[in-house]
């Protein structure tokens, strides 16, 4: 397949990279704390419905990553994100885009950049996509036993954590790296 990809785009050099999407939310995520033994250490929790969704794309090899903050997650947000990942990969690159089969992802309202070729995932495998041990490494460092006021505050929240984490190359390769995308590439 990436045979086939390089034979189509010679002279641009070719990267693999994964993409999801990741619910955040008031109601957060509990995780465990380091208290003495035999105590009972209380953690927060919120029962309100605010959340937003952070839309991300990694690539393990260089360790790069495109995200976006969105209060919606639909076929439009994913053109928005499709036109800020464009303006970020420089353009003698071609990006084999691996996602999963969301409703959104398989729309014919989706744009495609020239610059993208999507290779879907097999339904129901969230293993394969290294994304998802990102939003595990964030939940766990940044968003759990937390309270947030509002809709700014979660914003705010998601714009740190993806600072801190998703921004630095050496983090994104060590918790996107896989065997399997490392034989890819």
């Amino acid at each position: 397949m990436l045979d086939a990809v390089q034979s189509e785009h010679s002279g641009k050099k070719i990267e693999v990279w994964f993409q999801d999407e990741a619910r955040f939310g008031q109601q957060g995520t509990m995780t465990r704390v380091w208290s003495l033994r035999g105590s009972r250490p209380r953690a927060v929790r919120q029962t309100k419905y605010e959340w937003l969704y952070v839309i991300g794309a990694v690539c393990p090899q260089t360790g790069q990553s495109v995200g976006l903050l969105s209060p919606t997650i639909n076929t439009d947000m994913m053109n928005a994100f499709f036109e800020q990942f464009t303006a970020e990969v420089s353009p003698d690159i071609h990006v084999v885009m691996v996602w999963d089969q969301a409703g959104f992802h398989t729309s014919r309202k989706l744009k495609v950049p020239v610059n993208v070729t999507i290779v879907p995932l097999p339904p129901y495998a969230p293993e394969l996509n290294p994304v998802e041990n990102l939003w595990h490494y964030l939940r766990s460092h940044y968003w759990a036993n937390r309270i947030y006021a509002d809709y700014d505050a979660l914003r705010h929240a998601a714009i740190d954590a993806w600072h801190k984490a998703a921004l630095d190359p050496t983090i994104i390769k060590s918790v996107c790296g896989i065997s399997y995308a490392q034989r890819i590439n």
